[in-house]
């Protein structure tokens, strides 16, 4: 790397601070992953102010970031030719013709950009990242011709990388669609199944998990919670849980076993009846208290066919008109849970569900590990790029 080509951002960028006055326009939100979103689409209604007049325009090409939040990867660059604003909060930057922005943009959400952010806030009491100090930050600024050359290899690397998230988000699909075609849809009970209760098919609890303050966590034993869930199986490491310091006896009374099946019991960030079938436990470990465990009858229940089941829009539906409310809060109790009422098909097809499932997500196995691979590539591509290894 050139050392006359690393300078300070300060020379390439200025801060824009126009403010919308009288004039109407699109209001975005900058996300982590998404960009710059119309605020009316995240956030189904509007959040922002009424009174928009002190809000800061945002030209095409401009970026903006969360002051507080960029070392997270809140910076995006506007993508609308017409122009937009965003909060007050937000800082706009604009480049100078020495720089072009998607260039800057890729600068930032790259290994070195981050640690270049964190270093500039360490020891603030909130992080924050005003533009004086994106300004302080230097960076590798070759020529705009080598900017595109280089923009034009991240944008092969990273077009692999949508093509992977694209085919990842239509094999979400594929479980809900198989189990519909097999089962139809649990409301219209299409092959009238026998219906029986939840409750019928359990063998041991439900049981209520553990409740230990926020300041109880440490080292220890893992403990399960509500965002290691997705799509019905605990996606989380083990060593990415959170711990707790805790008895001998609580971990035998909230012990999770495999085949038990969690479900949220609260209406906490919405989740309420969320729930994933436990199916490896590599140490012992337990459960908080915003959710039950319970376990099945393997002789009546496959647990692949109820966790999917338990996962419907029917059922959870079902699950919020047995829930009780109270101010701000929605919750179902061991007794409501055993009443919800379930189809329930012949094991043997229910059977043949779950080794399709296993099939499938051995598939996703796959896939993930490609994912992976391209998320390295691409990121060393990053680092070799804004040293000029590129």
């Amino acid at each position: 790397m050139k050392p006359q080509l690393i300078n300070p951002l300060g020379g390439y960028i200025e801060e824009r601070t126009e403010r919308l006055r009288t004039d109407s326009t699109t209001i975005y939100s900058v996300t982590n992953e998404r960009g710059f979103v119309r605020s009316l689409d995240l956030f189904d209604k509007q959040v922002f102010s009424a009174d928009t007049g002190n809000y800061k325009r945002v030209a095409f090409q401009d970026l903006a970031y969360n002051p507080s939040r960029i070392n997270v990867g809140s910076v995006a660059m506007l993508e609308d030719e017409n122009g937009g604003a965003v909060s007050p909060m937000y800082v706009i930057v604009h480049c100078k013709p020495g720089l072009l922005p998607r260039y800057l943009l890729h600068f930032l959400k790259s290994e070195a950009g981050i640690n270049q952010i964190r270093q500039r806030c360490e020891g603030a009491v909130r992080f924050q990242l005003k533009f004086r100090d994106l300004c302080a930050i230097p960076i590798y600024a070759p020529s705009l011709a080598e900017q595109e050359r280089i923009l034009n290899l991240l944008g092969e690397a990273d077009g692999l990388r949508k093509l992977r998230a694209g085919a990842d988000h239509r094999n979400n699909a594929i479980i809900p669609a198989l189990f519909h075609e097999m089962f139809g849809y649990p409301k219209e009970n299409p092959f009238d199944w026998p219906v029986v209760t939840l409750g019928d098919l359990i063998v041991d609890g439900p049981q209520n998990g553990l409740y230990k303050p926020s300041n109880a966590y440490g080292e220890g034993t893992p403990i399960l919670r509500i965002d290691a869930f997705y799509d019905g199986v605990v996606t989380k490491l083990w060593s990415e849980l959170r711990r707790l310091n805790i008895s001998a006896e609580e971990i035998k009374r909230y012990r999770v076993n495999e085949n038990d099946i969690l479900v949220n019991r609260v209406n906490s960030g919405n989740h309420l009846g969320k729930s994933a079938l436990l199916q490896t436990i590599p140490e012992p470990t337990v459960f908080e208290s915003n959710m039950m465990r319970f376990s099945f009858d393997p002789q009546r229940a496959n647990g692949a066919f109820l966790i999917h089941l338990l996962q419907t829009t029917h059922f959870r539906r079902h699950v919020e008109s047995r829930a009780k409310h109270a101010i701000g809060q929605s919750s179902i109790n061991q007794t409501d849970l055993k009443l919800l009422s379930v189809p329930l098909p012949p094991v043997a097809l229910q059977n043949e569900f779950a080794c399709r499932v296993a099939e499938i997500r051995k598939l996703e196995a796959s896939q993930a590990s490609s994912r992976t691979h391209l998320d390295t590539l691409f990121q060393s591509m990053l680092h070799r790029a804004f040293n000029g290894e590129l």
